[in-house]
């Protein structure tokens, strides 16, 4: 083992990065391995990519750029699997298994694979509601202005932290009037949302509510709240993230996603610190209830995924969709869905829609715009963040051009779809930008440049 290799082990155990670093840094290492080998495991096996340049990419992420010298990764061609180890320490390893995407092993425990046949699934037993928003070919920019845009989304600055913009698609009326893609890359390549995942069990719960098995207000139906105060915690709570629970993301995300099998039963733990409705923290933790709740009304894991694919993705022609479950067989509601870029653009086409496809409402009359509506005395809403917000942040975003009734689906490394029923519009921008702010000014910018292409 080199001695860069120790340093950069021997940084992370004393340099402090968060709590968890602080108090335990051997779980710290073993969630960056963590990330390493699902991220790499992942977007090899789902999205198609070349594992190198995924390892590469990923080890830019600040957090783990302390370690970079010493992660090693290995992907097994036949087993599906990637290892990775930080100095050859701390090993992680992601298994992948046909259609449901990759599962952190924990131990010698198996975990829970749906037995769910997805070809079957994605038969819908009617066609779509919504109908074909492009051809199968890339759709060019119709106009200069269009190009122009585009181009300046996916031009690179001349010093770090680079754009590194994998796809991006524009809808106009329900058609895509232009879209661009990385080297690579496709209109069927399924990619990442991180967070935008939140917004996608946001419209799930929707279309519960819509459906009359569950509703905001009701208290969450969670058995283990039952004998304290946490029965007060309402459904509402949960999609705004004012639950009052110790699950900041800080200090319970990277836990619960990287190193426990069973993320809702992670999450479910945590002690009220606040009166719901009181105090807002944004938190993966508290989304992952929600999956649960998704999960027990559906009935089961397998019953969980064919509601998704039955009252939501077929009805939208969604076709190039991972779901992701943990390894109790509970969907990874937080962070990981793959969709290609159109699919995600379908998704965001039933939100300017007010929840209606094809003259059916899927989601409930007034979802719409309560997902949209600021919570307390932020810019998020119930699974999105909204610019209908008298915060600093939504003002500044409609000074820069995005119009003041949008609201968005937001992931890590710069993932939107930016949502605009005022303009018809959808955009949905995709990539592994490391800006803290995801590229935002980036994003703001193509948004108002396609604005004035389409005009009113």
């Amino acid at each position: 083992m080199g001695w860069r290799s120790w340093t950069a082990v021997a940084l992370l155990l004393t340099v402090s990065a968060g709590a968890c670093i602080i108090y335990r840094p051997d779980r710290a290492i073993r969630v960056a391995t963590a990330v390493v080998a699902h991220n790499v495991c992942a977007k090899t096996f789902v999205s198609g990519l070349d594992p190198q340049t995924v390892f590469s990419e990923t080890i830019e992420r600040p957090r783990l750029r302390r370690l970079r010298t010493a992660l090693r990764f290995h992907v097994d061609q036949t087993a599906m699997s990637v290892d990775a180890s930080a100095a050859w320490m701390f090993g992680s390893r992601a298994v992948y298994h046909e259609g449901f995407g990759c599962v952190l092993r924990h131990g010698t425990k198996e975990p829970y694979i749906l037995r769910s046949d997805i070809d079957a699934l994605k038969v819908p037993k009617s066609p779509p509601l919504l109908g074909e928003i492009a051809g199968p070919d890339v759709v060019a920019p119709s106009s200069p202005a269009l190009k122009a845009a585009l181009d300046h989304v996916f031009e690179e600055p001349a010093e770090p932290p680079f754009r590194r913009t994998k796809a991006v698609v524009v809808v106009h009326d329900g058609k895509v009037i232009a879209e661009r893609y990385a080297s690579g890359i496709g209109v069927n390549t399924p990619l990442p949302g991180f967070s935008m995942t939140k917004s996608v069990t946001n419209a799930l719960i929707g279309v519960l509510t819509q459906q009359g098995l569950v509703t905001p207000s009701m208290p969450a139906p969670i058995p283990e709240w039952r004998g304290d105060l946490r029965r007060e915690i309402e459904v509402e709570h949960l999609l705004r993230m004012t639950t009052g629970l110790a699950l900041d993301e800080t200090s319970s995300f990277s836990e619960m996603v990287y190193l426990r099998d069973d993320m809702a039963g992670f999450a479910v733990k945590a002690a009220l610190v606040a009166t719901p409705g009181t105090r807002w923290a944004y938190s993966s933790p508290t989304t992952q209830l929600l999956a649960r709740i998704i999960r027990d009304a559906a009935g089961g894991p397998e019953q969980s995924l064919a509601f998704a694919w039955r009252e939501l993705f077929n009805p939208l022609g969604m076709r190039n969709v991972t779901l992701e479950f943990d390894a109790t067989g509970t969907l990874q509601g937080s962070t990981y869905m793959f969709a290609s870029a159109r699919d995600w653009a379908r998704f965001g086409l039933l939100f300017v829609n007010d929840g209606v496809v094809g003259g059916k409402r899927l989601l409930h009359e007034d979802w719409v715009d309560f997902s949209a509506a600021a919570t307390l005395d932020t810019d998020y809403g119930a699974g999105f963040w909204t610019n209908r917000s008298e915060h600093e942040s939504a003002k500044s975003r409609v000074r820069a051009g995005i119009p003041r009734d949008a609201f968005f689906a937001a992931g890590d490394l710069g993932q939107r779809i930016m949502i605009m029923p005022s303009q018809r519009l959808v955009v949905v921008r995709l990539g592994d930008n490391f800006d803290p702010t995801g590229d935002i000014g980036g994003l703001a910018r193509l948004v108002k440049e396609v604005i004035a292409a389409v005009g009113p």
